[in-house]
């Protein structure tokens, strides 16, 4: 009787979860394929391929040059940041990322900085209308978490008209002093309500296929000097960090976030020293991805800011980048030298080629995952229910 019983209550579990474990098999086999692409990709690539997959190149030309040309047969880069200097007509423009499209065997990540507000590179288009997206802290005043997710849709949408599939985007720093160099970029100075705002914007631009990058890890909002020009020093100590400045962070890495920018801060309190979060071991590796839990890919900001620059040599923020846990460094200031330092890093086992390894299967799993191909009609530039929506927000509806 007893072995009835339980045959029973088996088939009746079967019964009650066999669409979630239907499910959770399928869901199992796609991340399986994905692993094994990418693992099998990975052995396909020379030392040099797997070091250029690790690099987001810029270039601020209009068309296709020969000295960009030739950089990206060199370097073969992981991806490509698009800049206002790079948007001239729709045509030309199209006409240029096709042309670096068309250089990469495996998908480039094409990204941008499209925040809304004064960061937004599509208004320099020729003849062309675009949204005028709000700032992040407009679309807090006025709108609602509603309004923030179709936003974050409609700027995905013109971004995909050109193949952008990674947004720099949205802002996470909590606006925690007065003259903060962020400003309006930021949604504000509480931090459920910037997590709230920003999870929505990010779930738009995840919804049309851009991946939302949070920045600027672990919270630009409490200096007021501009990494650009020097490095910002933040006397907070972890229990002040967590308690403001993560929890954006935090939720979203429990909401799936794939890429975290970090930013060209020091935090003495924290690290005992002055070295920024973007190379330091302490705040990436022991922080973000084993505190905190993160695992997806880790980006630095710019490595040409003078935050670094003024105090490292390109060696030094190249090795320290890559041992605090860094997967992608974004526009290093010459791309054919970054993978010769990383080379002869190697060599000189300042690195290991596990590391890189590591760091670029991550890269190919999520390439595997997010990147397409699919490019949306030239209509939805300034598309007129985007033009609606925003007109919606200022009227405060």
């Amino acid at each position: 009787m007893k072995k009835i019983y339980t045959i029973l209550i088996t088939i009746l579990v079967v019964i009650l979860l066999g669409g979630s474990f239907f499910w959770f098999t399928n869901a199992s086999k796609e991340i399986d394929e994905v692993a094994i692409w990418a693992e099998e990709q990975l052995k396909t690539l020379s030392l040099d391929e797997k070091i250029g997959q690790m690099l987001i190149i810029s270039d601020r030309t209009p068309t296709m040059t020969e000295n960009l040309l030739n950089t990206l047969e060199m370097t073969k880069p992981g991806g490509f940041i698009l800049f206002s200097e790079n948007f001239t007509t729709y045509e030309n423009t199209l006409q240029l990322i096709q042309a670096l499209e068309e250089t990469a065997t495996i998908p480039l990540i094409m990204s941008i900085d499209q925040e809304g507000g004064r960061v937004q590179r599509l208004k320099n288009l020729i003849n062309q209308q675009v949204t005028n997206f709000p700032s992040m802290n407009e679309l807090s005043l006025f709108g609602t978490e509603e309004k923030a997710y179709q936003v974050g849709k409609a700027i995905g949408e013109e971004l995909r008209v050109f193949g952008v599939n990674v947004d720099f985007a949205p802002i996470l720093d909590v606006l925690n002093t007065p003259n903060n160099v962020i400003g309006n970029r930021s949604f504000g100075n509480n931090p459920y309500l910037v997590s709230k705002f920003g999870l929505a914007l990010a779930k738009g631009l995840k919804e049309v296929g851009v991946t939302p990058t949070y920045k600027h890890f672990p919270g630009h909002g409490s200096t007021s000097e501009d990494s650009h020009q020097e490095l910002p020093i933040i006397e907070k100590t972890i229990e002040e960090l967590k308690s403001n400045d993560l929890i954006p962070f935090q939720n979203a890495i429990e909401n799936g976030a794939e890429i975290i920018m970090v930013g060209h801060l020091a935090l003495p309190k924290i690290t005992n020293d002055n070295v920024p979060a973007s190379i330091s071991s302490k705040i990436i590796t022991e922080l973000l991805k084993k505190d905190m839990n993160y695992q997806g890919l880790v980006i630095t900001d710019a490595l040409n800011m003078k935050a670094l620059t003024n105090h490292f040599s390109e060696k030094e923020i190249i090795i320290k980048a890559i041992n605090a846990g860094v997967d992608l460094l974004l526009m290093p200031t010459d791309p054919k030298r970054t993978i010769k330092i990383i080379k002869q890093g190697i060599l000189d086992h300042e690195i290991t080629e596990e590391q890189i390894n590591d760091s670029v299967n991550k890269i190919l799993q999520f390439k595997k995952r997010n990147i397409t191909n699919l490019k949306l009609n030239r209509e939805y530039l300034g598309k007129k229910e985007h033009q609606e929506l925003i007109e919606s927000l200022k009227k405060n509806e």
